[in-house]
């Protein structure tokens, strides 16, 4: 249990949770007028402080698209019918619609367990391997479906004790019970009259209490009493349309507000709407037109740069990475996304002066050394690199030390070194038993030592664990090809093509087969 909060002698408590609250302590605050409330309940400054920081302590920075769960994909209502052009839907993410600059896939991985980790994680591109990390959660999480008020508390000096309402006093009741504010019992429409209490109220139902059908009548009667001129609140109906699944009211209501103030907030939840009705190019004009009204503005690039590099348009990607990076030259995801692109890129040498320079930084994190470790590799560093993969190590947790030891398996089958090759990858599915490009080069070192079941036991593991990879579906099709047996290897040849359209080998081996099955 928390020890209680000691004020300083000779201050008054609301003043000193105020400060509190500025200093960013909101578990002090809320502390200070909880025991405050229980003097007085009916004290509305106090009521409001708790509040706001409430939703400031839960509060979710939501302007970008964040992960979808199994609900959010069964349950979608706006997935669209007909096949999208490739380049034109981020279900679909070829690059010829999108100008040919897509990094191959094999070279580059679809995966973000990548070969090289950009360090950098953000909603939309950290889902890990199936049955991994994030995307390992259960059933109630995977089908569980913003800024805070801008008016200031009331100052200390002349506060004066403004008692609260009748249905204040009754919502607030549930506190015994462990609720702060019952939102059911709440007048609503009294407070929306009441602009500073309907905000803090507000985002209290959205951040705290997760109601977005309360937050959303009462966003509803205060742009009434408004007269529909206030940006904010619309904004505020857009989130509560969003979260409720109103794709298309959120969008209503968002147009409806940048008409009335233009706001960068605004743009990129615009934006996320787009993005989550699968319309990526209409996402992109949005993030243009807010550029262009707010020249200064990094985040929106930004926005742009993520769902480039998600259409797999990596030359355009690179391109507004860069501008957001002359905006702001400490822009992290900037650096490590461009130092990934040149990566790929057969650039090793360009990519290790940003990493570096995220070094100096003091971005230090096992993702950045190990991004180091196989620039220098890749630059025939070779002193380097083993020296950046041990501080890799040193730092990696259990979210991150089977890629390091797979990257590390990586230069060892570079160097020649299969002993350590098949140790490293080894390692790696020891700490993460679902690391499937461990098991898929396991099966590749087994193959080379002519142990023909084990490797396709390893290949099978493979293509359970990592449908995204193609990998382990040629090479079992490969090996079933040299045994003879035909129809297993067309049957992995189709599912590898089916992965990577574009894999010269897979299409040189269905031909093959074709030809033979042609002959019969």
């Amino acid at each position: 249990m928390a020890a209680p909060v000691v004020i300083p002698q000779g201050m008054d408590p609301v003043f000193y949770a105020m400060h509190r609250m500025r200093r960013g302590k909101h578990t002090e605050t809320i502390d200070i007028c909880s025991a405050l409330l229980e003097q007085n309940p009916r004290d509305l400054a106090v009521w409001f402080l708790k509040t706001r920081a409430l939703a400031t302590a839960n509060f979710v920075d939501d302007t970008e698209m964040e992960e979808e769960g199994v609900g959010d994909l069964l349950m979608d209502d706006n997935a669209m019918a007909a096949m999208p052009r490739p380049g034109t839907s981020l279900a679909r993410p070829g690059s010829s619609a999108a100008g040919g600059g897509g990094a191959d896939a094999s070279i580059r991985p679809v995966s973000s367990s990548g070969r090289p980790m950009t360090g950098f994680a953000r909603p939309g591109s950290a889902a890990a391997r199936p049955g991994t990390g994030a995307a390992n959660v259960s059933l109630d999480q995977a089908l569980s479906g913003a800024r805070p008020g801008t008016s200031r508390p009331m100052t200390t000096l002349g506060r004066q004790v403004r008692l609260g309402t009748a249905s204040m006093a009754a919502a607030m009741g549930g506190a015994a019970l462990g609720q702060f504010i019952d939102v059911d019992r709440l007048d609503l429409r009294r407070y929306a009259a009441r602009p500073p209490l309907a905000k803090a109220l507000c985002d209290f139902m959205l951040y705290h209490a997760h109601n977005p059908k309360k937050a959303l009548e009462l966003a509803a009667a205060a742009t009434v009493v408004c007269g529909y001129r206030d940006w904010w609140w619309k904004t505020r109906l857009g989130k509560c349309y969003f979260q409720l699944g109103l794709l298309r009211e959120a969008e209503s209501q968002f147009k409806s507000s940048l008409r009335e103030q233009s706001m960068v907030i605004t743009h990129l939840e615009l934006g996320k709407v787009y993005l989550k009705l699968d319309q990526p190019l209409v996402a992109l004009e949005a993030y243009a037109a807010g550029a262009r009204a707010h020249a200064g503005d990094g985040s929106l690039l930004l926005a742009q740069a993520r769902v480039h590099d998600q259409l797999g348009d990596t030359a355009a990607s690179s391109r507004v990475y860069r501008g957001a990076l002359r905006l702001d030259p400490s822009c992290v995801e900037a650096m490590a996304s461009l130092a990934a692109n040149h990566f790929y890129g057969d650039q090793p040498e360009v990519a290790l002066r940003f990493y570096r320079r995220l070094l100096q930084m003091g971005c230090a994190s096992a993702e950045l050394h190990n991004n180091l470790g196989l620039c220098c590799f890749h630059a025939s560093q070779y002193d380097m690199a083993l020296s950046c993969f041990e501080r890799a190590l040193a730092l990696a947790d259990d979210t991150n030390t089977a890629d390091v030891w797979y990257n590390i398996g990586q230069v060892a089958v570079g160097i020649g070194d299969l002993g350590l090759a098949a140790q490293a990858f080894k390692v790696a599915v020891s700490v993460d038993g679902a690391h499937a490009e461990s098991y898929n080069n396991l099966g590749v070192l087994e193959l080379r030592k002519r142990s023909t079941d084990v490797a396709r036991n390893h290949f099978q593991t493979a293509q359970a664990l990592g449908g995204f990879m193609y990998e382990p579906h040629y090479n079992s099709a490969l090996l079933a090809y040299k045994l003879g047996e035909f129809e297993e290897a067309f049957a992995h040849g189709n599912k590898a093509k089916a992965a990577h359209e574009g894999h010269g080998d897979t299409k040189e081996l269905l031909s093959q087969l074709a030809a033979h099955f042609g002959t019969i």
